[in-house]
């Protein structure tokens, strides 16, 4: 039996070897022999519903019924075992067959699939309860095997040279070649190589990254080959986020054990680096208080924000730059449990994400935390290069993406929203940045969406900064009260019908739709709200004027349209 690696791993070579085929004989395909055996199965040649139950790697037994049914069939059944990836077909000769096809013979010998014969009657039983059981013990030991090198991974993490031991152990657990590929930093490489042959690995592996990272893949650890070398390739990262790559280089195919044992490595390095994130972000918060007067402009001069910034200052100076608002919300049902402890855990969290997906498109962020919101001023790093996409398109990206986190519960139960400003250039003018994310926050129910940008509000840029609140309740009650009075008496639905009416240029079919009524009962809305707003109504002029003062009714009280 081969014990590669601290797996078992049973090849037909040491099946043949067994006293149950002492009398087999192999007629075709001698070349397979180093095939795999996961499992035993009998599947006879009718019996076409049973491939369904086939994974691959498993010993087929048939007694050779069906094989009447014609040589096209037969080739269609041997075709379709090599398909699967089965391991072999052992034949019973005698009752149903008494000689192979010589088209079988070709097929498995092209293929190199293992054509085995009992001459003799065997008891298939026999088979099955003789190597199930090694199959079976095989794997619990490799599962023991795993989990103690797992223990292991997880104690020798909390070390101060956690990585690096990790991954010689990892060396030591499997014998093969070990390439860590972080995203920002140095490969370590453990064996050392020959300068040569390992800068045309590490090469190749960083081109395979960049790949990796920008395109779906199936599920990790990814499989590779190079020259005569096959590697596995596996993310290590956590929250959404890759920070690194570990290879694993070996001469021979891996197995099972060699794709769940770098999965293990990669959680105990993955948590490690979580930690050590954790207690930098925490450390850049405290060093990053002076964004917060930055931000309320309580900073003096130039000279005192250069003190904080440090050397680069002129260069970060002259780069355009935005601040985002992203606010931290429970659900109301979930109100109670939003304590500042958890708001700070959730923050923090989020933080490490920020920072990792804005440096990832191109900004550069500072980023403080107060109460329940994090602040991100973020500099355009892109702006003097070739980058065809504007800041606002990466910054939707970026914000699109962080959002999708928040819906898939990878931050608990709180829900984000965004608020940005427009783009200044020079510190000095960030608080003005700061003071427009704060605006576009404050209305994110009247514009029903998680992300608003301050230049994308038009009208509501004017709502926003006139703050005389009797002067717009009196510009509304001027020109829609009747409406509203006539809404709170009768409930007649007035307002919403000529808001929709509004939206829709006119279009009555459209606004008959969208109220979900019949074009008669809109008809006898409209006549109401003529004969309350007059005939010319819908002027240009009464129509510009009557649109505005909804924005402003929607602006004073955003729960009233129930649209």
């Amino acid at each position: 039996m081969n014990n590669l690696d601290n797996e078992f791993i049973l090849t037909l070579h040491d099946v043949i070897k067994r006293p149950l085929f002492q009398q087999a004989r192999v007629i075709a395909g001698e070349n397979g022999l180093q095939r795999r055996v996961r499992w035993v199965h009998v599947l006879e040649i009718s019996n076409f519903a049973s491939y369904a139950l086939i994974h691959g790697e498993e010993m087929i037994l048939t007694s050779g019924i069906g094989f009447h049914l014609g040589e096209d069939n037969v080739v269609h059944y041997m075709q379709k075992l090599i398909d699967l990836n089965v391991s072999c077909l052992c034949i019973e000769m005698g009752e149903y067959l008494q000689s192979i096809p010589d088209e079988m013979i070709d097929i498995a010998n092209r293929n190199n699939f293992p054509l085995i014969i009992f001459p003799e009657m065997v008891r298939f039983v026999d088979i099955t309860l003789d190597l199930h059981p090694l199959i079976i013990n095989g794997q619990y030991k490799m599962l023991q095997n795993l989990e103690s090198v797992s223990r292991e991974f997880h104690r020798l993490s909390l070390t101060s040279q956690g990585t690096t031991d990790v991954l010689k152990l990892l060396h030591t657990s499997t014998q093969t070649q070990i390439i860590y590929l972080p995203l920002e930093g140095k490969p370590y490489v453990t064996p050392s190589m020959e300068h040569r042959a390992q800068h045309k690995l590490v090469n190749f592996l960083s081109d395979q990254v960049q790949v990796l990272m920008h395109q779906k893949t199936s599920p990790p650890p990814y499989s590779l080959k190079k020259e005569d070398k096959i590697i596995l390739l596996q993310p290590v990262g956590a929250m959404g986020q890759t920070w690194a790559f570990i290879a694993m280089v070996s001469d021979q195919e891996p197995h099972e054990y060699h794709s769940l044992v770098i999965e293990s490595a990669s959680l105990s390095i993955s948590q490690e680096l979580l930690r050590q994130r954790y207690v930098e972000e925490r450390k850049l918060h405290t060093e990053n208080l002076w964004v917060d007067d930055l931000l309320h402009n309580r900073m003096e001069d130039d000279m005192q924000i250069k003190e904080f910034v440090g050397p680069d200052y002129k260069k970060w100076n002259e780069m355009s730059c935005r601040v985002c608002i992203i606010e931290l919300e429970k659900p109301t049902n979930n109100a109670h449990n939003s304590s500042m402890d958890s708001i700070d855990l959730a923050g923090s969290h989020l933080s490490l994400i920020v920072r990792s997906v804005f440096k990832q498109h191109a900004f550069l962020p500072f980023i403080t935390l107060k109460n329940n919101r994090l602040i991100v001023l973020a500099l355009n790093l892109n702006e003097k290069t070739k980058e065809k996409s504007s800041d606002k398109e990466r910054l939707q990206y970026v914000l699109s993406y962080i959002a999708n986190l928040s819906m898939e519960k990878k931050l608990g139960d709180f829900q984000l929203f965004f608020g940005v400003g427009q783009t200044y250039v020079g510190f000095k003018k960030a608080h003005r940045s700061y003071e427009e994310a704060i605006k576009a926050l404050s209305i994110r129910s009247q514009y029903k969406k998680s992300f608003i940008f301050y230049e994308d509000l038009g009208f509501f840029q004017l709502l926003i900064d006139l703050n005389e609140k009797n002067m717009l309740e009196s510009f509304v009650h001027h020109h829609l009260g009747t409406l509203i009075e006539e809404d709170r008496v009768r409930g007649s639905d007035l307002l919403r019908t000529m808001k929709v009416y509004l939206e829709n240029g006119g279009s009555k079919k459209q606004t008959a739709d969208d109220l979900h009524i019949v074009r008669q009962s809109l008809y006898y809305r409209l006549e109401k709200i003529e004969e309350f707003l007059g005939k010319e109504f819908m002027s240009p002029e009464n129509r510009l004027t009557i649109h505005l003062a909804l924005y402003s009714y929607e602006f004073l009280y955003p729960n009233r349209f129930n649209v």
